[in-house]
């Protein structure tokens, strides 16, 4: 089934995922197209953005923002066109970034509406190198990490929609940079395409043995989105006054109790005091929304100017979201994940 004028696919959390989430914790439902009244626009999906934080929407577990109910259409940022309107300021046919979820369609009072440039060659963009993972990777890296001239920026899951740009950054600023990616394809796309001076595959058994061989002068920024078996090889390299910017661990995200073994906070504490090491989590617009305009100035320059390359992992058809999902959370995505909801 594909988008339809008449029918708003919605996919809804069936249930919460016991470690893993499967295709059973989905449910596609079927309503009615939504109708605007007054002060309301008809948004129509054209794309949605899958990101590593749904996972945590799917648990009843508390965190930063609430969960998603049982039998709710999945929560997601998407980039849409206004379909109806009797809201001031919004015509048919604009293009607005929204946060109307996994399904077709949506109606919207203007709350948290932004609406696109209609020139922007690319609108996916907003949900990728001009949106929320471009907006992390750039005041996490630049205003957590502080990467100075020379030094040794390391960043996991490199290819990603994050760590892509921390690392474009990090080169724009001087640094020498060093990915961790997933598999051969990945880390040479890493090195030849987004100019990195070196990626090491995270698969290989060898990883923190290549990981100090690729950082002979320590790591001076490590930006960090994973966690588990890549932090351990990490951690030892951090040299006095590193900073570690923390806006994810997806290592862990499908983890249904503690790692076995024993108790390692203490080695990451004495390294955290020992070495002076600042590592800071950040939210990104709860903490940096007010510094939005200044992102998308500089973004905006050097995406025009060729400085950023980006690369986007598109799948048609909001039915196939669930499995692209669960592969983003496996590392099966290369570039940012969108799904394409409707050909536009």
């Amino acid at each position: 089934m594909t988008q339809t004028p008449t029918v708003n696919r919605q996919l809804q959390l069936a249930s919460r995922p016991v470690g893993a989430p499967t295709a059973a914790n989905f449910h596609l439902a079927t309503t009615a197209v939504p109708v605007a009244g007054p002060g309301q626009v008809l948004l129509r999906t054209v794309y949605l953005s899958l990101d590593p934080y749904m996972r945590g929407r799917m648990s009843e577990a508390a965190s930063y923002a609430a969960s998603v109910a049982v039998g709710a259409p999945m929560v997601g940022a998407t980039v849409c066109r206004v379909q109806s309107s009797q809201l001031a300021g919004f015509a048919v046919g604009d293009w607005v970034l929204a946060y109307t979820g996994w399904q077709d369609y949506a109606v919207s009072d203007g709350s948290g509406l932004t609406k696109l440039d209609p020139a922007m060659a690319r609108p996916s963009y907003a949900l990728g190198v001009l949106g929320m993972p471009g907006f992390t990777a750039y005041m996490g890296l630049l205003d957590i990490g502080a990467p100075k001239t020379g030094e040794t920026v390391v960043v996991a899951a490199a290819t990603g929609a994050v760590g892509s740009v921390v690392g474009q950054i990090a080169k724009l600023k001087g640094c020498r940079v060093v990915g961790i990616a997933g598999g051969p394809e990945k880390c040479r796309s890493a090195v030849e395409e987004l100019g990195f001076d070196a990626c090491i595959d995270h698969h290989s058994p060898d990883l923190a043995a290549l990981l100090a061989a690729a950082c002979p002068k320590g790591i001076d920024v490590y930006f960090e989105n994973v966690g588990g078996k890549v932090f351990d090889a990490v951690l030892p390299l951090l040299n006095a006054a590193a900073r570690v910017p923390l806006c994810g661990l997806i290592a862990h995200y499908n983890a249904t109790a503690l790692p076995e073994g024993p108790d390692r906070s203490p080695l990451l504490m004495r390294n955290l005091l020992t070495k002076r090491i600042r590592m800071q989590g950040f939210i990104i617009f709860d903490d940096y929304g007010h510094r939005y305009p200044e992102f998308a100035k500089d973004m905006s320059q050097w995406l025009a100017s060729g400085q950023i390359k980006v690369r986007e992992d598109i799948v048609d058809d909001l039915e196939n979201a669930p499995q692209a999902f669960i592969g983003l959370l496996e590392g099966k995505n290369f570039g940012k994940l969108i799904v394409r909801v409707a050909n536009d």
